[in-house]
């Protein structure tokens, strides 16, 4: 079976230098956030449109999203994943292609576009780690530490508290571990939540909630093939385990679908492998010209939010693209909101979140940091940025 191919507009050599051949994500038509209200919309939820105009309506809606699945890490093993494979070609409405994460490419910020129907300059989750102007502080929007009250932090209602009011029957069907952390909270409430351990569990109950209503939208997680990935690699024989596992997951799911459904399987981003060599990890706690001038390194190593310290933003903007530049788009905060790298709007709130300088990366490195972030700097396969390998992700549809 010949793979679709990623679409043109996605070149495999960007080049480097200039902020606008960055590959910005399609907010608004084919993105992440896109894909609930989208769904919802076709439901007669009011106050949503049809963002993704090939999605064709369905009175059950279920998505599937698997942590760290990107449509490249699909293509590339067929053998692993024979039924993911075999949906390619239905992929964004039988167009046979991928949608994308938004940037940074990474879970807490996808997990809330998908569960807002917002890009991340509206929702607020614009990275893994950023600052919080309020308190100066580092916050993890993963791990929500240092604690920030949910609400405050991203006040809008998610879709599926939305959906719910409508009168939709909603169900999340999830790890239990998830089932009360802010990030569910702010992303991911409304409705019913069902924790279930196994993923066998969790594709019988999905099926089970997606039946329990004339309109249904359930939503179901897998975590463990991002989790491989970190740790081993996107090519190890542990993160290919995984992949098998979560194909078979993925078909037993298909295979008990009510009437009526549309099951949607999809990614919050891909990975990419870094050497551990000193060209590919660039150690900013070693180096002093990217520290200089530096309050905090926010980010993660592909997508690094930089924060200057008053007065500094110009000349450390000026020495991370003299430093970087052939590897990095390094933009200014002002430039990386009109490039429309957030999304196409941005509230005051999240502006300053954003760093000073946010530097994505365009080639196969990373900049780590050995002594503030011991045990990311250790992962393998990592992601953030607009690269096709982590921003790539499958929109692969099954219909009953």
């Amino acid at each position: 079976m010949v793979q679709p191919a990623a679409p043109a507009l996605w070149p495999d050599d960007p080049v480097p230098l200039s902020i606008g051949t960055a590959p910005v994500p399609a907010y608004g038509r084919g993105s992440l956030a896109d894909l609930l209200p989208t769904l919802v919309a076709g439901q007669g939820v009011p106050g949503f449109a049809p963002l993704i105009p090939e999605l064709a309506p369905a009175d059950r809606n279920c998505v599937f999203l698997i942590d760290g699945l990107g449509w490249e890490q699909i293509r590339n093993h067929p053998d692993e994943a024979p039924y993911l494979t075999s949906l390619l070609p239905t992929s964004l409405g039988g167009a046979g292609r991928p949608v994308t994460a938004g940037f940074p490419a990474t879970t807490a910020t996808s997990l809330a576009s998908v569960g807002t129907g917002l890009a991340p300059g509206l929702h607020g989750l614009p990275g893994y780690t950023v600052r919080d102007p309020g308190t100066g502080e580092l916050m993890n929007q993963l791990r929500w530490k240092p604690y920030t009250e949910p609400r405050i932090w991203q006040p809008y209602p998610t879709v599926f508290q939305l959906a719910h009011e409508a009168g939709v029957h909603t169900a999340q069907v999830s790890s239990p571990v998830f089932e009360t952390t802010p990030l569910t909270r702010v992303a991911l409430s409304g409705g019913a939540f069902h924790g279930r351990l196994s993923g066998e569990e969790r594709m019988d109950l999905a099926a089970g909630q997606l039946a329990a209503g004339d309109r249904s939208l359930v939503y179901t997680y897998y975590s463990e093939v991002d989790g491989k990935g970190h740790r081993f690699g996107v090519d190890s024989d542990a993160w290919r385990g995984q992949l098998m596992y979560v194909d078979r997951l993925a078909q037993r799911l298909a295979e008990q679908l009510p009437p009526r459904t549309a099951l949607y399987i999809t990614a919050d981003h891909g990975m990419i492998d870094i050497p551990f060599d000193d060209d590919s990890r660039i150690d900013f706690d070693e180096d002093w010209e990217l520290r200089a001038g530096v309050a905090l390194l926010g980010g993660e190593g592909r997508a690094r939010h930089v924060y200057a310290v008053p007065g500094a933003e110009a000349d450390v903007l000026t020495v991370w693209r003299e430093v970087l530049g052939d590897r990095f788009w390094v933009a200014s905060r002002a430039e990386a909101i009109e490039a429309g790298w957030f999304g196409p709007a941005v509230d005051e709130r999240v502006t300053g979140r954003i760093g000073d300088v946010v530097a994505a990366a365009c080639d196969d490195v990373a900049i780590t940091a050995s002594v503030s972030e011991p045990n990311e700097s250790r992962m393998v396969g990592l992601h953030g940025s607009m690269t096709a390998a982590e921003q790539l992700v499958p929109l692969l549809e099954v219909r009953s």
